[in-house]
């Protein structure tokens, strides 16, 4: 445990994990894997429900006088990680397959994550304010953006298949909820605010949807197709990527001469991908398809980059204290 706190490994990331490990012996089939499926597909419109009844609408107006800084942030989102992405699959689908490696891409076309974001600003001592609205317009967009970066990058080859039944699933699942959230958001937010704990239902929608995932995958016996050396491979990729974008981020907000406070948010809110909003998006996009190894990917990048963020964000908040002091 003491081991798990240096490392900052939440009680979250193990529940995911147990989950991978309980569908890998316990997998749910037959009637339960259909009433899975439909506890799951609930959760996740509820899911985007809260989403768009928690995002305050004015944080994006206000945001608009650092234009600069946004824009930056969602460039690396939104077109550096896909680039990046697209020229991983390149490579990685000799060593890893056609599967594993369209999940690495598709793990760099989800939005970046909130909490995380602006707690690693916090703690390097940057523009609090400023990550708060660039996560969440990152978030905001990712629901319209994501969906349209799969389309266009992800069906070209044939490793993923998007037929029209998957479109009204993303309209009916992920936008229309998110919609009506932000439209009864005045009514919805008060009820949310007095629930206690109301973010484990989160966390929890998140872990059944992992557990169908793997389960399904178990089921189909594609994991007798994963060996040891390719999950080493896209260990290593996963932290290629993450210090490829880590420095880029850095090296941009040097030439756009940003203060330290900007550079914070710059370089943390613009190299996370966020495992709550791209999990439910996969089991969207992806159904009928290995959605266990299209989230692998994800799932490893995600605690990767908690590890070293938290690393980086305590030493430029230790940097940045002696500076004051």
């Amino acid at each position: 445990m003491r081991l798990l706190r240096r490392l900052r490994i939440e009680p979250f990331i193990l529940a995911i994990l147990a989950a991978v490990v309980v569908a890998a012996f316990l997998p749910a089939t037959g009637g339960a894997a259909d009433a899975l499926d439909w506890v799951t597909t609930i959760g996740i419109a509820a899911l985007f429900f809260l989403y768009g009844a928690r995002l305050e609408p004015r944080e994006l107006l206000v945001g608009l006088t650092h234009w600069r800084l946004h824009s930056v942030v969602l460039v690396a989102t939104f077109v550096l990680f896909p680039l990046l992405g697209l020229l991983g699959q390149w490579l990685l689908t000799p060593v890893l397959g056609p599967a594993l490696a369209a999940g690495f891409l598709f793990l760099t076309l989800v939005p970046s994550t909130v909490q995380s974001s602006i707690t690693f600003v916090a703690i390097a001592r940057g523009h609090v304010s400023a990550a708060v609205v660039s996560a969440s317009v990152s978030n905001l967009l990712g629901v319209f953006v994501t969906p349209l970066l799969v389309f266009a990058l992800m069906t070209t080859d044939g490793s993923v298949v998007i037929t029209w039944d998957s479109v009204g699933s993303i309209a009916l699942q992920l936008l229309l909820p998110f919609v009506v959230g932000q439209l009864l958001r005045r009514w919805i937010l008060p009820v949310i605010r007095r629930i206690p704990r109301i973010a484990l239902f989160d966390k929890t929608v998140i872990v059944l949807v992992v557990y169908a995932a793997f389960s399904e995958g178990v089921a189909d016996g594609i994991w007798s197709t994963i060996g040891a050396a390719e999950l080493a491979w896209l260990l290593v990729a996963c932290c290629v990527l993450l210090a490829v974008v880590l420095g880029l981020t850095e090296l941009a907000s040097r030439a756009l001469r940003f203060e330290d406070r900007d550079k914070r948010v710059v370089q943390f809110c613009g190299s996370k991908k966020s495992l709550a909003t791209g999990l439910p998006m996969a089991a969207v996009l992806f159904v009928g398809q290995p959605i266990g190894l299209m989230v692998l990917p994800l799932m490893l990048f995600h605690q990767i980059q908690l590890i070293v963020c938290a690393w980086l964000a305590g030493r430029y908040g230790r940097a940045a204290d002696a500076a004051s002091a």
